[in-house]
């Protein structure tokens, strides 16, 4: 394939990347339509029947921010969000079928048309129908819903990508700002909080650009240009943030018994018993989408196997086998001490094969030991000895005779050496107890004469790459919440 093939097929990747933007842009005007669903507006809509419907007032749910739109040069006063949340809040409540809300955010205008309708009955019908039945009262509300949008923060992460090569160029670019939600249903009655849940939502706007911009003759310049623009609309998102709190807010209810829904108490506890999952799941990842996770002390076991590559006095140097089994005992989240034994193979082809045994005794130091996937790193001494010499078996060396009887004296005076290990690794948690590793360790031999020669003017190394599992011995643990400082034990 060609380079500018290359370059062609690279551009075709990152215009499908995005790929439902470019293919729909707006080239005719279009009417009017029915207002789109956002992603929890299902999740409402789809909750079991209510037992009985709640009368409930918003008298303002607005924005509290107190942002106005960011413009390059001078001000604005447009503000970042819709100042239409009591709107949005009434919808939801009316969509998720457990409350009947009563009008209250303009209730000067419905007192006074009341009071219109009374004033022309008193008039004008007072000779007609004396027995007329006067205006019906006003519904009053049970619980009153208060709170707003709090919080509208924007470039909480930015970044991008792009190349350019001879005049040709594409470029992507992505920013995510973030919205906050608070909610919170108040007694009528006693004036007693119930309930409050709070709600965040991201926003996304991502684009797309690609150029070509170079002299195809003499005095002939090609040059095209191709780009697409995506945002997230601020209402949508304040939408969905108010009608997954709303959402919140009833199943919290139901969990404390405030209210219930037409199926009794096991529709009760199928609901809340898949909310507090979710809920777990949500308050375990905080900020960046970073998976949290209260780690457990005490004691681990793990197996461990890959390759291990030579690095001493020969010239050929393979890989060859290695595996090891251990222990850990955590001292704190980022401390641990290990303890490891294992073989692995000394592999220099026809030049010398060896087969040896190792135990190694580590700190462990876990860089991130909050977050499900972290690196970590380890030091520690060991000891290593030759399996062959011990059971008696034959290093291969086929070079000479000599080199021959020259290792099988080398064989009866060196059995095993000091050594010291270094190793860093990748830790991934498969699930609350069971977790993945990968690490590549460099082993300091304090010996010249593992692989049976002694020469150069450093001792014999090896290295290890490998993969492990590693399984938590012990009780259950403890999720983290986004709330508390991860640097500090609960």
């Amino acid at each position: 394939m060609s380079f500018y093939n290359k370059i062609l097929s690279l551009l075709c990747l990152l215009m499908l990347s995005s790929c439902g933007a470019y293919f729909n842009q707006p080239l005719v005007q279009s009417p009017s339509r029915t207002g789109e669903f956002s992603k929890s507006t299902d999740l409402l809509k789809n909750l079991p029947l209510a037992a009985a419907k709640l009368e409930v007032a918003v008298y303002n749910f607005g924005d509290q921010t107190g942002q106005y739109k960011a413009v390059e040069n001078g001000s604005t006063f447009s503000t970042s969000v819709t100042q239409g949340g009591t709107t949005i809040l009434i919808k939801a409540l009316e969509d998720s079928g457990y409350f009947l809300p009563v009008e209250r955010e303009n209730l000067p205008n419905l007192t006074t048309e009341r009071q219109i309708i009374r004033n022309t009955q008193e008039e004008y019908n007072k000779n007609l129908n004396k027995n007329e039945p006067p205006l019906p009262p006003l519904l009053f509300a049970g619980v009153i819903l208060e709170g707003g949008i709090i919080s509208y923060d924007t470039n909480v992460v930015t970044g991008g990508l792009g190349a350019r090569y001879f005049g040709l160029g594409a470029a992507s670019q992505y920013r995510q700002d973030r919205i906050t939600v608070y909610l919170r249903a108040v007694s009528t009655n006693s004036g007693e909080i119930l309930k409050t849940v709070y709600v965040s939502k991201t926003i996304l706007s991502q684009s797309l650009s690609a150029n070509f911009f170079r002299f195809v003759k003499f005095q002939r310049l090609l040059e095209a240009e191709s780009g697409i623009t995506q945002n997230e609309p601020v209402q949508l998102a304040v939408k969905d943030a108010i009608e997954k709190a709303v959402h919140d807010l009833i199943v919290e209810g139901i969990k404390d018994g405030y209210w219930s829904t037409k199926g009794g108490a096991d529709t009760n506890r199928q609901l809340v018993e898949s909310y507090l999952e979710e809920k777990e799941l949500d308050e375990s990842t905080a900020l960046y989408d970073r998976l949290y996770q209260e780690p457990q002390l005490g004691l681990s076991v793990q197996v461990n196997g890959g390759v291990s590559l030579p690095d001493g006095d020969y010239g050929i140097k393979e890989a060859g086998y290695s595996g090891s089994f251990g222990v850990q005992y955590a001292l704190s989240k980022s401390f641990a001490l290990g303890a490891n034994a294992g073989i692995f193979q000394f592999n220099n082809k026809e030049q010398f094969q060896g087969t040896y045994a190792h135990i190694d005794f580590n700190i462990y130091a876990d860089l991130l030991p909050n977050d499900n996937f972290a690196p970590y790193f380890y030091i520690g001494p060991g000891y290593v000895f030759n399996i062959d010499s011990t059971f008696g078996g034959g290093n291969l060396d086929t070079s000479t005779n000599e080199n021959e009887a020259d290792n099988e004296n080398n064989e009866s005076e060196i059995t095993g050496a000091l050594k010291a290990q270094i190793g860093a690794g990748l830790r991934y948690n498969l699930n609350k107890k069971l977790s993945l590793r990968a690490f590549v360790e460099q082993n300091v031999n304090f010996s010249d004469n593992i692989d049976n020669i002694s020469a150069g003017k450093r001792d014999d190394w090896h290295y290890n790459f490998g993969v492990g599992l590693n399984y938590k011995i012990g009780g259950r643990i403890k999720e983290l919440t986004p709330n508390n400082d991860v640097s500090n034990e609960n």
